[in-house]
């Protein structure tokens, strides 16, 4: 987010940090722009705070590196952005009652086969919530290249500005991840309870592609485009599961 527009939040909001428990391209992104829009951020990941240095470095000091569990601990509001087979991994205890961003997506290749997932009788979303039974999870951030997610913010009111997909099966825990995806640079658009997060999983109308400026030939794409409410609506409307195929 450019630096001339100024962009931080007044007054005494009533989230001030957030914890991210994964700190790769998705995490950092999500953290550079909190820390734009006048948030603290701890980040954590796998290899512990010390490899971390080097990012806290950039984003300045608004940002410190933590243990997974401290960064739970510490969130306000929680961004969970690891591989889905490293989600029994995630500490459960210090993200009880808290609303939980999951940006979790599922690639068998890399996180091997889940019969649930395979056979879709479930989804990913739904899956993390089973392992956070006691926190209130909402769908975000999966679906748009981590470059793009950058590039495409701006400011409210901005006529530029894009849509974001979340799904939840919690109506207040939606309205604050609406609200911070509004204070760092997008609009929300409520798919549903996380049954409906199937719509921009991988594979599907509303997935990365969707924010891409043309055709995707090859990855990572180079073009951004913006997507408003009706361009979503379209896309998400298109998915279908391929058993009833």
């Amino acid at each position: 987010m450019p630096e001339e527009w100024g962009w931080r939040r007044a007054g005494s909001p009533s989230m001030t940090t957030i914890g991210l428990i994964g700190s790769g391209n998705i995490g950092s992104t999500v953290a550079r722009l909190a820390v734009d829009a006048g948030y603290d951020v701890v980040l954590s990941n796998s290899r512990g705070p010390e490899s971390l240095a080097d990012l806290v470095a950039d984003l300045g000091d608004h940002a410190r590196a933590a243990t997974a569990e401290e960064a739970a601990a510490a969130g306000d509001l929680v961004v969970v952005t690891v591989p889905l087979k490293s989600v029994p991994d995630v500490p459960v205890e210090p993200l009880r009652g808290k609303v939980v961003i999951d940006t979790c997506n599922y690639y068998p290749q890399r996180d091997g086969h889940v019969a649930e997932l395979d056979d879709e009788s479930t989804t990913t979303s739904e899956i993390v919530q089973a392992h956070l039974a006691g926190s209130k999870v909402v769908k975000a951030f999966n679906n748009i290249y981590f470059e793009f997610l950058r590039r495409l913010a701006r400011p409210q009111g901005d006529p530029e500005r894009s849509v974001l997909a979340i799904a939840g099966d919690d109506e207040d825990a939606k309205q604050a991840v609406a609200e911070f995806l509004d204070e760092i640079g997008y609009d929300a658009y409520n798919v549903g309870p996380l049954a409906e997060g199937w719509r921009f999983q991988r594979d599907t109308a509303a997935y990365a592609g969707l924010y891409v400026d043309g055709e995707v030939t090859s990855w990572p794409p180079q073009h951004a485009r913006r997507v408003d409410v009706d361009l979503l609506r379209e896309k998400l409307d298109q998915a279908k599961r391929y058993r009833d195929m």
